[in-house]
């Protein structure tokens, strides 16, 4: 195994991904090709979050709990954002639908996309294509917003995306 250099903010992409995929059996090709990452990459990330207890090789499935512990306590320390200037894209945050349910703003939170029909403030994603892998699967869009939420949240906003990774992450599955 390759010398382990810490998390990288795609790994949580991927291990989202895969709790996505629910019990249905999954390659790494496919999780590549769906998130737009290369296969090695893909790899390599399941090697870091093994390492750092975050999937179990032998199941081949993400250890739900020590993951969402880490997303409602380490994220947003380890992967901090603040809201950018104004851009066109695809809301995240509590500008996903799911939120907007239940928090009323007039400021969207927006991951930049040229050609988005929304206009808000930048949100950094993880990584350079986030935006495709997302247009592919609402499920993976409504967990990585929500983890938005995490990053970028104040307290109610945080505390909304956490019971709603809850339900996702630990209750389904």
């Amino acid at each position: 195994m390759r010398k382990h250099n810490g998390m990288r903010p795609h790994d949580v992409v991927i291990l989202l991904a895969i709790i996505t995929k629910k019990k249905d059996p999954w390659l790494v090709k496919d999780l590549a090709a769906e998130l737009c990452i290369s296969q090695s990459e893909v790899s390599e990330s399941l090697n870091r979050s093994h390492f750092g207890g975050l999937f179990i090789p032998q199941l081949r499935s993400v250890n739900r709990l020590t993951f969402f512990e880490f997303l409602k306590a380490g994220l947003p320390c380890v992967f901090p954002t603040k809201p950018g200037m104004m851009v066109n894209g695809i809301v995240t945050a509590h500008s996903h639908p799911v939120m907007k349910k239940r928090i009323v703003s007039s400021e969207l939170y927006v991951w930049p996309e040229l050609g988005g029909k929304d206009r808000g403030f930048a949100i950094d994603p993880f990584y350079e294509k986030q935006v495709l892998a997302a247009k592919k699967d609402d499920e993976l869009y409504k967990l990585l917003a929500m983890v938005d939420a995490l990053r970028v949240g104040r307290t109610r906003e945080r505390t909304i995306a956490a019971e709603i990774l809850n339900e996702s992450i630990l209750t389904a599955g």
